[in-house]
């Protein structure tokens, strides 16, 4: 074993030949190694970063695409509410003109039918006055009437006698045999 560690711990001492060797030079090594790994990244990831970044340059558009469809559906929809809003704004002040004028419609014809309550009370009114004038009037009448019956069959009382009392009631039978012949 010892001959093949030396021969590693050799390799450092190696001339500088044309021969295949390893340089132990890091400062010398470094720059070469990182141009080959660069080198072969870049010619065989260059594929797979590219696949990679038109993916996500893919996945991007395609958001901004979906962003851009849904921003017009929204739109739409605001159009839409808008639309149905003035169409809603529209349809109140429609009730509320309607509801007005029938508002005004009602006032008015309580008004009208509150003016002929009024009027016919007014009449009842009236008529009543008037009937209890004549009833009063009547009353009136008939004492008056009684008073002066009375009057006259008093002083006829103590003005007649018998005899012409019984000429007075033979007279007046004879008018009513008389209007009874009319009459028949």
């Amino acid at each position: 074993m010892k001959i093949v560690t030396d021969s590693f711990i050799s390799l450092g001492y190696w001339p500088y030949t044309g021969s295949f060797g390893f340089n132990t030079d890091i400062l010398a090594t470094n720059p070469i190694n990182l141009s080959v790994v660069l080198g072969g990244l870049i010619f065989f990831g260059k594929g797979v970063l590219s696949d990679l970044l038109d993916n996500r340059k893919q996945r991007i558009f395609n958001t901004i695409r979906n962003s851009e469809e849904l921003r017009g559906g929204v739109i739409e929809q605001l159009e839409k509410a808008r639309a149905n809003l003035r169409k809603v704004e529209m349809e109140a002040d429609q009730y509320r003109v309607n509801g007005y004028s029938e508002i005004e419609q009602k006032i008015l014809s309580l008004r009208t039918s509150a003016s002929t309550t009024l009027e016919q009370l007014e009449n009842n009114k009236n008529e009543t006055i008037l009937f209890e004038q004549q009833r009063a009037i009547n009353q009136v009448r008939q004492r008056v009437f009684q008073q002066a019956l009375q009057g006259a069959l008093g002083t006829l009382n103590s003005c007649l006698n018998t005899e012409l009392h019984l000429r007075i009631i033979s007279a007046n039978i004879g008018m009513f045999g008389a209007m009874k012949e009319i009459t028949d």
